[in-house]
């Protein structure tokens, strides 16, 4: 009997044991864990791990300074010129993190929508799946379906840390803003608030003096700032950014300009990782992918444009480092589409859009730990 008593002793302080273990463990949704999401309006995976294509640094793809182009981002080799042109991808991300869509590498990413232009690649890479019905245009209309930054806004512990700024003034749309509940500052409008820094509000004075180049698009230099003062003062712990130079000048036949504002946003990379590096509320506990929402065509000819009839406009990448994502660089062998975004979005901060959303692709395979 004593033995008995004994045995269902130590069974108690087990199970004991094991249910304060279970109590004292975070729950899904209640990580530490940020993400930041980039876009670089179609960016095409030519450049991204080709570099600098020496055919395009022509008269014919608009190059004014073709010399001086030439310099600055043309190599011997294709390793040399995309890090040329892209040193943060390639020095760091390519080493630290996991790149997708590399297709001399048996490995292609491609959106799975029909229509191969931005809103339609937007809500895919947000919703999970493609809409090609109901979004079949980029005219400014609620997006009818939940994109992974509303349901993240709705999970414990990141309400009101979700939020958009970006170059397009669609975004808002897209994104569901009123319905979301999130911050997004999108477009050519000055930043919003009574409470502003004075960093913003140099900021909207430069919105008011800068030269309005597209009348839907803001430049990204100042998008690029307003999202560094946010992610200061706010600390959200889900950032979308979209930037959107390369895009336009990619449709203004500017293959000098088209690669400035690239070289820009992998600057950008670089500049924003060691300012998550320097905060204690990001530092070791923030991951940062970027990707474009659809590619462009394949020839010098069409290389400006994409859409249902442009062949290759479906091909993208995507890039991503942070701390639960291991070390495995270019990834082989591996078909990717711009769907899984939003799932792999939610899993690096410890969530299941999966579940929320059964449509939606299952995240970027080996992305995370």
């Amino acid at each position: 009997m004593r033995r008995r008593l004994v045995g269902i002793g130590v069974i108690a302080c087990l199970i004991a044991g094991m249910s304060s273990r279970l109590i004292a463990a975070d729950p899904p949704g209640h990580s530490d864990r940020n993400v930041i999401y980039i876009t670089w309006d179609g960016f095409r995976w030519q450049e991204f791990f080709g570099g600098a294509q020496e055919l395009y640094i022509s008269k014919d793809a608009g190059v004014a300074d073709i010399d001086g182009v030439k310099k600055r981002f043309l190599r011997e080799t294709e390793q040399e010129r995309r890090e040329a042109l892209l040193p943060f991808v390639w020095t760091v991300i390519a080493k630290q993190g996991q790149i997708f869509g590399d297709q001399s590498q048996h490995s292609t990413a491609r959106i799975q929508n029909k229509h191969k232009f931005s809103y339609p690649g937007y809500s895919e890479m947000f919703c999970g799946f493609p809409d090609d019905e109901r979004i079949a245009s980029n005219n400014k209309f609620p997006n009818p379906n939940v994109t992974v930054l509303e349901f993240l806004n709705g999970r414990p512990g990141f309400q009101g840390k979700v939020a958009g700024i970006a170059t397009w003034d669609v975004f808002p749309f897209i994104l569901n803003e009123g319905r979301a509940k999130i911050y997004v500052h999108a477009g050519i409008g000055p930043i919003p608030g009574n409470d502003l820094s004075d960093r913003q509000l140099m900021l909207n004075d430069l919105i008011s003096d800068t030269v309005t180049l597209w009348p839907n698009n803001q430049i990204d230099s100042i998008t690029i700032q307003a999202a560094r003062e946010y992610l200061i003062r706010k600390k959200p712990r889900v950032l979308f950014i979209g930037l959107g130079e390369t895009d336009e000048w990619g449709h203004g036949r500017r293959y000098d300009r088209y690669l400035s504002a690239a070289n820009r946003a992998d600057d950008f990379l670089r500049r924003l990782w060691d300012l998550l590096q320097s905060m204690p509320e990001y530092k070791g506990k923030t991951s940062i992918v970027i990707g474009p929402d659809h590619g462009r065509g394949a020839t010098i000819r069409d290389w400006t444009d994409h859409g249902a009839k442009v062949e290759g406009a479906e091909f993208t990448w995507t890039a991503a480092l942070g701390p639960d994502i291991p070390a495995l660089g270019v990834r082989k062998d591996t078909e990717t589409t711009l769907s899984q975004i939003a799932a792999s979005l939610a899993k690096l901060v410890g969530e299941d859009f999966n579940a929320a959303s059964p449509k939606s692709a299952l995240p970027l395979p080996g992305l995370v730990k």
